[in-house]
């Protein structure tokens, strides 16, 4: 049994009065450590079956198993806390908030529930390690594309979480900010958290240990 896993997952939408799968019965298992990308062009299906798996999107049919539980079998405030507790989640664009410095920014996923600890001295410790400790007291308006995606990489790890999902984390950045990203996220996987990403670039195949294409709701190892 995986630490995070999907079966059969399915999707399915419907255009013109026809029905279609956006995500077409895809099976996938992850465990405790793997970076595992998944490639595809616009429009393959790979943004609805990370928000199928990050509990944002209920599927038409299949399950989402985390630690061999169907989160979709959760009551609201049990997936709430599951997502803030387990699963990090970076989604594709900019998404902190701009009243909100960059330290604040990453400690708020922690007060969403209550817990006990030191907040303060673990995001600093992330924002380091994600290379903008400088950036603390800054706001997301004064700081570029690849820093804003480093600091909510930072915010997604606040609650140690066991996997971490990302949902085009390079697409609006240069190659050499994409390189650096992608190192950060093989560092991650290196520490135990599972790595899930989803791309439409090629040049992120150096990176991760396991990569997966997706075409027309379709999942299959990717072909070198």
């Amino acid at each position: 049994m995986g630490l995070f896993e999907f079966k059969e997952l399915t999707k399915e939408y419907r255009r013109g009065g026809r029905a279609f799968n956006a995500v077409n019965s895809v099976s996938l298992s992850v465990e405790p450590g793997d970076f595992i990308s998944i490639i595809g062009r616009s429009g393959s299906g790979k943004t609805t079956l990370l928000n199928m798996g990050a509990g944002l999107l209920h599927p038409t049919g299949g399950s989402v198993l985390f630690e061999g539980h169907d989160i979709h079998r959760l009551n609201d405030k049990e997936l709430s806390f599951l997502r803030n507790e387990k699963i990090g989640y970076v989604p594709q664009g900019q998404s902190l908030l701009s009243n909100f410095t960059v330290f604040d920014n990453v400690r708020i996923p922690w007060f969403l529930f209550k817990r006990e600890g030191d907040v303060e001295g673990r995001a600093f410790i992330l924002l380091e390690k994600v290379g903008i400790s400088h950036l603390a007291a800054s706001y997301p308006r004064e700081l570029s594309g690849g820093e804003m995606r480093r600091a909510a990489i930072a915010r997604s790890l606040i609650n140690q979480p066991r996997v971490l999902i990302a949902d085009e984390p390079t697409g609006d950045l240069d190659v050499q900010t994409t390189a650096e990203i992608m190192r950060l996220f093989s560092s991650i996987a290196e520490e135990g958290t599972a790595v899930l990403i989803v791309t439409h670039e090629l040049d992120t195949l150096n990176y991760g240990d396991k990569t997966y294409s997706m075409d027309a709701g379709n999942l299959s190892p990717h072909a070198a």
